[in-house]
């Protein structure tokens, strides 16, 4: 869903007379790419996210997301310029070190600026300080540096660009704008290199890329999410999330996409899937939330059953500001079935506001 970064944009920047100088999203949008890969000024919320399960030659478990977020914070012409402040870019890192029981996870904000932080179409590049995507035709160089690790990785897109939701928009809540426009690659073969302390792995696997756009989307009754990528070993894919609602119940713009082994899709309601929370929590020393690590997953309509759970229940992302919503985003393995023949894969799970509401709505 890549929706948690909309809290910070709430609490921080989101007001109201400047949102209304925006586009919102809506039904008719014509995709191009590459272009609907890099930056949309005209709306004043995106970000790109990338996470990946990756192993070495030994067979060691590795997990990684790298997140670049644009927040617009002024839409004056007469006072553009290069150094003027047009946008702020956040960044969060993280690397999952799932045989070796360790988490580390890092974040960024600079302002818009040359060699700063941008988005440039022109140079097929995305980049906050030595954190970057460069492009290169339909193929993506991911590197992004840590004082604790490094990664260094090369991704090819085995499937054509996905447009989640029905007519252009993935609706989250009633009313119009409240929308994002949401495009993912759910299959990039990822080939490279990890730098951990004195170690250096030779990595490959699978990763997943999300770019999502809009001005408004959340509205107030709606306490967090639930969100999974899913890449599973028949080359299908899955994007799943659930809505919570602060009374208990889950909200019914909660949807997804399935994407078929030649990269087709289908759009899933509410209706169509269930995610169901069951047994094992883990408990944050640090924010005393309780994230659900083991969940059962069903699409009937599909015949898919499966189970996630991950290898590293401590994969929470802590902000550097009380303003900043704290979240859990970890690698998962997937076992099940489908047409009662074995099904196996990984993904990613993201969870939010389980140690406090989210402030969703501006």
């Amino acid at each position: 869903m890549r929706s948690r970064l909309a809290c910070i944009a709430a609490a921080l920047l989101l007001l109201p007379p400047l949102a209304a100088q925006y586009r919102t999203a809506s039904p008719g949008y014509r995709y191009e790419f590459p272009r609907d890969y890099f930056n949309h000024p005209a709306f004043q919320t995106e970000w790109w996210y990338y996470t990946g399960n990756l192993k070495s030659a030994e067979g060691r478990r590795f997990g990684f997301e790298l997140t670049f977020f644009r927040q617009a914070v002024s839409r004056d012409p007469a006072k553009a310029g290069a150094w003027e402040v047009q946008d702020l870019y956040l960044a969060h890192l993280a690397l999952s070190d799932l045989d070796g029981g360790k988490f580390y996870h890092a974040e960024r904000t600079n302002r818009s600026g040359p060699g700063i932080a941008a988005v440039k179409e022109s140079l097929a590049r995305i980049w906050n300080g030595n954190w970057q995507i460069q492009w290169h035709g339909s193929d993506q160089e991911l590197n992004a540096i840590d004082q604790r690790f490094q990664l260094h990785f090369t991704l090819h897109a085995e499937k054509p660009p996905v447009i989640h939701g029905e007519y252009g928009v993935s609706q989250k809540a009633e009313g119009p704008g409240r929308a994002s426009h949401y495009i993912s690659l759910t299959r990039l073969a990822t080939s490279g290199a990890i730098d951990l302390g004195n170690e250096k792995f030779e990595v490959r696997g699978t990763s997943w890329m999300d770019h999502e756009f809009f001005t408004h989307q959340l509205e107030s009754g709606q306490a967090g999410w639930d969100w999974l990528s899913l890449q599973l070993a028949d080359h299908t894919e899955v994007m799943l999330f659930h809505i919570r609602r602060k009374d208990g119940s889950i909200d019914l713009y909660s949807a997804g996409t399935y994407v078929d082994a030649n990269g087709k899709t289908s759009h899933l309601r509410s209706s169509d899937f269930s995610l169901e929370a069951v047994g094992d929590k883990w408990t944050s020393p640090l924010t005393g939330a309780a994230y659900p690590i083991h969940w059962k997953i069903a699409i009937p309509k599909l015949a898919i059953e499966l189970d996630a759970k991950t290898p590293l229940a401590s994969q929470e992302l802590t902000g550097n500001t009380k303003l900043a919503p704290n979240y859990w985003e970890g690698a998962i393995v997937l076992t099940g079935q489908r047409y009662a023949q074995p099904l196996n894969g990984v993904g990613y799970l993201e969870m939010t506001g389980y140690d406090r509401p989210l402030r969703l709505a501006p």
